[in-house]
Parts: structure tokens; C-alpha cells; sequence
């Protein structure tokens, strides 16, 4: 099944300023340092643009995991939309979106998988996984707008 939850941040920085740090690899690193996170093939560094990939290493859950994303939209600087193309979820989808107005930018995350742990899988996915992973872009939008 099908896991979906939205995350929305508001900030005073410029749109633009923040549509490049949420695609900046260097800026992910950062921000999940407590998982030990680390690009290890793709786009390591930088910024990250359609069609490209970025393969993480990470503990979670106190296990090493690997994943490879892909950007499969990008429209600069209203959105974009990374898919996991191998790693621990069947499927894994996150669509970042940015509007501006008169008095900064509202980042809108949102965030779409499924686990594969066969029948225990909605009891996981939506007790466990989805808490976690909630609080995993929450802590990477706090380091993204407060620097």
C-alpha cells in the first residue's frame, strides 16, 4: 500500500534561493548528518538537475541503507520531483514545490511510498515508516531555512 503525507515550511528566503538549496546535495548531507548520509555515486556535490541520479548511504533504523533517485520533473524554481529508482522502497516519490509571495517562499513536500514488508506492511508503514520519514523532512526543511 501506498504511504502519503504532505510537509509545508514557510520561510522569508527568496524562492529561488531556496528551490537550489533543496536540490543541492552538499545541503542534504548536511542535514541528515545525525544518519551519517553520504552521496556515494551520481551527482555527488553541487547542485542536482533533471534527468540525474544521486545514490545515498545512510543508517537508519540502525542499518546501512542505499538509494538511488532520480529527478524526474523539474520546472526552475517552482518544482521538483526526485523518484527512487533502486533502493528499500518498492516505491518512493518526492515532490518539492515553491511559491513565492509578498513575504517569502512556503516550501510544499510531498512525499509518497510503499515499504516492502509484505503482510505487516500497512501496520509499518503507517506507525513506524511514515512518522519517521515525516520527521526526516522536517528536520531537513529546519536546516534549509534556518542555515
Amino acid at each position: 500500500m501506498t504511504v502519503s503525507f504532505v510537509r509545508t515550511t514557510r520561510t522569508s528566503m527568496p524562492q529561488a534561493q531556496l528551490f537550489d538549496l533543496a536540490r543541492s546535495i552538499d545541503a542534504h548531507k548536511d542535514s541528515m548528518s545525525h544518519a551519517r548520509e553520504k552521496a556515494v555515486a551520481g551527482v555527488t556535490s553541487g547542485f542536482i538537475s533533471l534527468g540525474e541520479e544521486v545514490t545515498w548511504r545512510a543508517w537508519h533504523f540502525g542499518v546501512p541503507m542505499r538509494m538511488t533517485s532520480r529527478i524526474t520533473q523539474m520546472e526552475i524554481p517552482n518544482s521538483f520531483t526526485d523518484e527512487q529508482v533502486k533502493g528499500p522502497f518498492l516505491r518512493f516519490r518526492h515532490v518539492h514545490e515553491f511559491r513565492q509571495d509578498s513575504g517569502g517562499t512556503t516550501m510544499i513536500d510531498r512525499i509518497e511510498f510503499a515499504a516492502p514488508f509484505g503482510g505487516i506492511g500497512l501496520l509499518v508503514e503507517k506507525l513506524v515508516l511514515a512518522r519517521y520519514m515525516q520527521r526526516l523532512i522536517e528536520t531537513r526543511n529546519r536546516h534549509l531555512t534556518q542555515g
